[in-house]
């Protein structure tokens, strides 16, 4: 049985031990990254992928007949066409709940970055500015409490619920938009419509899974529901938002901030509008990344591959 990873790098560099538990389990290839146009040549012959961003649509899974089982090495699989591989008789398999509390601590490294400006005062410090001032203290701009603004999630999956917690813990008011009963949602938490959500709330963070129902639902009117003190949160995934409309809000000041950790296009183009838009704070799609998230990411990629060959196939999403 042969079982080809395409794209390993993100997780651990090819080199790595670990990845030595798969050829346990079957004759295993693994490449750090795998272009579009060598899919087919790689993947010929095996009967399992392993994939984190490498797309295989209909054409791909209709070349591979000997593929029974694609395993992909996130939460997210929009990058696989299940429906052509449910078609095709090929399982596909995801990584749930391994970065909740990776991605939520993510959300509020952004929102601080946004609000305390810490790294910016950081290297006034060390760029003298505070041994220069005539005061105990010096301020460059008014930054808000967060206690008592209303934090909206948009989507309330797992991550969604991590992160409502956090800002309830820190005295905020949590607005919901999702698909349950209010009455299924912890105590003190409001069930809101999205442009009611972001019309009232003062930060709303994007948790929601990209469906062609969500592409571009952060559009331009959207957005000018939003307060002038508002802050928009994305750590799901880039397409969710129109960029250019929030790099205009953002240059024209009409929201206080955005901390993103996706766009639409990664990496990003040159030529991306945020990438220069004022007061947005930009990570490299790295909240998945910390190194206990990645450690569980593993451990469940080799459990689904086990299961699999053992007949009794978990996480299955198709």
């Amino acid at each position: 049985m042969k079982l080809v990873c395409l794209d390993g790098h993100t997780l651990y560099p090819v080199t790595d031990s670990r990845w030595a538990a798969f050829a346990d389990l079957a004759d295993f290839e693994i490449y750090d990254r795998t272009p579009v146009d060598k899919i087919i040549e790689r993947a010929t012959g095996a009967e399992m992928i392993l994939t984190n961003k490498v797309p295989l649509d209909a054409a791909t899974i209709e070349s591979l007949p000997g593929l029974k089982y694609i395993g992909v090495l996130a939460t997210g699989y929009n990058i696989v066409d299940t429906e052509a591989a449910k078609k095709a008789g090929v399982v596909v398999c995801n990584i749930p709940s391994y970065s909740t509390n990776s991605v939520a601590q993510q959300v509020f490294a952004l929102l601080l970055a946004i609000c305390n400006r810490t790294e910016e005062y950081a290297a006034g410090v060390s760029a003298g500015k505070w041994s220069a001032c005539a005061d105990f203290t010096y301020r460059e701009r008014e930054w808000p409490e967060l206690a008592g603004k209303t934090f909206g999630v948009v989507g309330f999956g797992n991550i969604g619920k991590r992160v409502a917690a956090i800002a309830s813990a820190l005295g905020m008011q949590v607005a919901v938009v999702t698909s349950k009963n209010e009455d299924e949602l912890p105590s003190g938490y409001r069930k809101v419509e999205l442009d009611a959500l972001f019309s009232t709330a003062d930060v709303v963070s994007l948790h929601c899974p990209l469906t062609a129902d969500t592409k571009g639902m952060v559009d331009a009117r959207r957005l000018s529901l939003m307060k002038p003190n508002a802050i928009l949160i994305n750590t799901a995934r880039g397409p969710l938002v129109d960029e250019q409309a929030l790099a205009d809000v953002l240059n024209q000041e009409r929201i206080f901030g955005a901390g993103l950790d996706v766009l639409c296009n990664e990496p990003p183009h040159a030529s991306c509008p945020l990438l220069t838009a004022k007061n947005c704070i930009i990570t490299p799609h790295i909240a998945w990344a910390s190194t206990e998230a990645r450690e569980r990411l593993f451990d469940i990629a080799l459990n689904n591959v086990k299961a699999y060959t053992e007949g009794k196939p978990v996480n299955v999403v198709n």
